[in-house]
């Protein structure tokens, strides 16, 4: 039985502090009314002029702008050639869309344990992963890397394990804008996206950059760039776009049944001057997850996370884990205690294989994969965007300290 929970002192600052805020500029807001009064709102100028100032960030070749990352997910397993009745490797600890689009295929998603150290995809248990739905019959052409709370994963291994088997890699990367990875300090830096057949980023509302709601998929290799750009609007075999313009054709053929994913220039007019701004954005992300780092890195019944070395973290996520053999209350007590001072936060994720779908469509227990589990009872995501104050951070940290001190096993 669960002991009593002391309740947390009353909160000391008026103002409640949100989960995430998104930094919006006047840039931005001049953009979207220029776009406005343009009278072209859809796909048009600012989307190509978006896509091609995210290729030259990237340094990628080609990119092409979605409505989410979740239609850049599908795309690009469409453009790979993903099929009904093949498999998937991604990891159980993502969230739904990772999944979701290898279920539009009438595909398996194969799930995969998460590494302890930084919750990616543990990718020695991915390649038996790997063997046992070939043992089963299942061709697995494809796996699907998610670079969890913006830190790259073990990039090598990765490489190693696709080439070993034939897989095509496709980056869950809503997270990792910017992120960088190399293999020791005497080698150079290499960007996320770099790596795979096709990298796909998220430009939700509270993503690294945002454009409300958004995507890209971006890719080195211009047959996919083109097969994506077609599936992203009805399979229209040209820029459908571009029959509005004056020297556009009103002629179109259609390749294939396509999907409407297509992103508008009044998202793409905010994704622009987002995109300008990303490494300063990047740069008060790194400030207050090092102010996290002083405040709370001497409480032992908190593990914080941490940058791997050679790695650029992008700190979409601040994600803490609490020792709860030490306290007299769980992950959802510790949350309601910091929900009570004015503190947003959420949880990122139920793993997979704990959903319901999952469960009852392919089986799953909870304890099929015990790291994840294991960690999904502990994790908090805590605040972290651009805006955040000093006194905010110090605000969070004090209510931390508070509600474990009047939570410790023994008091």
């Amino acid at each position: 039985m669960q002991e009593t929970i002391i309740p947390a002192g009353p909160p000391t600052v008026p103002a409640s502090i949100p989960f995430f805020k998104p930094n919006l500029g006047e840039e931005e807001i001049e953009e979207v009314i220029q776009t406005l009064r343009s009278g072209w709102l859809t796909t048009g100028p600012k989307t190509k002029q978006f896509e091609a100032d995210f290729s030259q960030y990237l340094g990628l070749g080609h990119s092409v702008a979605v409505n989410s990352c979740t239609a850049a997910l599908h795309i690009a397993l469409e453009a790979v050639g993903l099929r009904e009745g093949q498999g998937v490797l991604l990891p159980t600890m993502t969230f739904a869309a990772t999944a979701e689009v290898v279920r539009y295929f009438k595909a398996t998603p194969l799930l995969v344990d998460c590494r302890s150290e930084d919750l990616n995809m543990d990718l020695t248990k991915a390649g038996h992963g790997f063997e046992t739905a070939r043992a089963r019959g299942v061709e697995v052409p494809v796996v699907i890397p998610m670079h969890y709370g913006g830190q790259i994963g073990e990039v090598p291994d990765l490489l190693r394990l696709a080439h070993r088997h034939g897989m095509k890699i496709v980056e869950d990367a809503a997270h990792c804008l910017p992120g960088k990875y190399r293999e020791t300090p005497s080698h150079p830096w290499r960007s996320v996206g770099s790596f795979s057949e096709v990298s796909c980023y998220s430009f939700y509302a509270n993503k690294c950059i945002t454009t409300g709601e958004g995507g890209m998929a971006c890719t080195n290799q211009a047959a996919l760039a083109e097969r994506m750009r077609i599936m992203a609007l009805h399979g229209i075999s040209r820029d459908a776009w571009k029959r509005f313009m004056a020297d556009g054709s009103w002629y179109y053929e259609i390749v294939a049944p396509g999907f409407k994913y297509n992103l508008t220039d009044i998202a793409a007019a905010i994704g622009i001057h987002q995109l300008r701004k990303a490494d300063e954005l990047h740069a008060r992300r790194v400030w207050v997850a090092g102010a996290y780092e002083r405040l709370l890195s001497d409480i032992e019944e908190l593990e914080l996370p941490r940058e791997f070395p050679n790695r650029l973290h992008s700190w979409h996520l601040y994600v803490v884990r609490l020792n709860l053999n030490r306290l007299r209350l769980d992950r959802a007590a510790f949350v309601t205690e910091l929900k009570r001072r004015g503190i947003g936060t959420s949880v990122h994720w139920m793993p997979l294989h704990m959903h319901p779908y999952y469960r009852e469509t392919y089986g799953f227990k909870r304890e099929d994969f015990p790291v994840a589990a294991s960690m999904y009872d502990r994790i908090i995501s805590l605040p972290i965007f651009p805006d955040m104050t000093e006194a905010q951070v110090e605000f969070i940290a004090a209510a931390i300290r508070d509600i474990i001190a009047r939570n410790l096993k023994g008091n």
